[in-house]
């Protein structure tokens, strides 16, 4: 029995040691954290607008709805076909809105007067030739339009324009972790990580200084346009 005893408080006291000498041992991690650097580049590219949209409306009023919708009905027509006459094909004419209801009007002293029934009209239309843009906008009000606003420019074709924007956001945001680098005293390593992403689209450039006028009854400037793309990129540091 003495030497079962002996035995098992042996094998206690080894275990002991060993944990101990365990817990004294660093942890080495089977992944150890990768330095690295992380940086944003933007690219920057301004384009001359090629096309436009307008909204184009014809509002008509009258004590008879059938007056009133007939005179819109005209209206709307002369508008359409000067459009067409001015080059404006037919698929980039399009109705955005068309609302018949009536209306209550009241005399000076606040008395209920007559009842009147507006029509209105609205087309929606992409403009391809800027340089008559003006001259159009002054047909279409000698025709009978009596409501434009929402006058907006746009690239048709942003293509190339998107990937040099893209190539320039990449440049920029290397040269970037090459000058950080630098500065650190450490060299880059491989690339671990990039991401590339508009910011927000194509957006107007009201500062710019390189849009143009038509030279038309109405005046107006087309400016530029601006493609903007920022990038990041992430090293890893040697």
């Amino acid at each position: 029995m003495n030497k079962k005893l002996l035995a098992v408080l042996t094998g206690i006291l080894m275990i002991g040691l060993l944990a101990a000498c365990q817990g004294t041992t660093p942890a080495v991690s089977p992944n150890p954290q990768i330095r690295q650097i992380s940086v944003s580049g933007t690219g920057k590219v301004y384009l001359v607008p090629d096309i436009a949209y307008i909204y184009i409306g014809v509002r008509s009023q009258s004590e008879n709805v059938a007056t009133s919708l007939n005179d819109n009905n005209l209206q709307a027509k002369k508008i359409s076909d000067t459009l067409k006459e001015r080059g404006v094909a037919a698929e980039d004419i399009q109705t955005t809105s068309f609302n018949v209801y009536p209306q209550q009007q009241y005399t000076p002293d606040g008395q209920l007067g007559e009842m009147l029934y507006v029509v209105e009209n609205t087309v929606y239309v992409k403009v391809r030739d800027l340089q008559n843009l003006g001259n159009l906008l002054d047909a279409v009000v000698r025709a009978g339009a009596n409501s434009i606003n929402g006058i907006t420019f746009d690239v048709e074709d942003r293509t190339a324009a998107e990937a040099e924007a893209r190539k320039l956001a990449v440049e920029d945001a290397k040269s970037r972790a090459v000058e950080l680098a630098g500065l650190a005293g450490v060299e880059l390593g491989d690339l671990y990580n990039i991401s590339v992403y508009s910011s927000g689209g194509i957006s107007p450039v009201y500062e710019a200084k390189g849009g143009y006028a038509m030279d038309a009854s109405a005046t107006i400037a087309a400016g530029q346009m601006l493609i903007q793309v920022d990038a990041s990129l992430t090293y890893e540091i040697r």
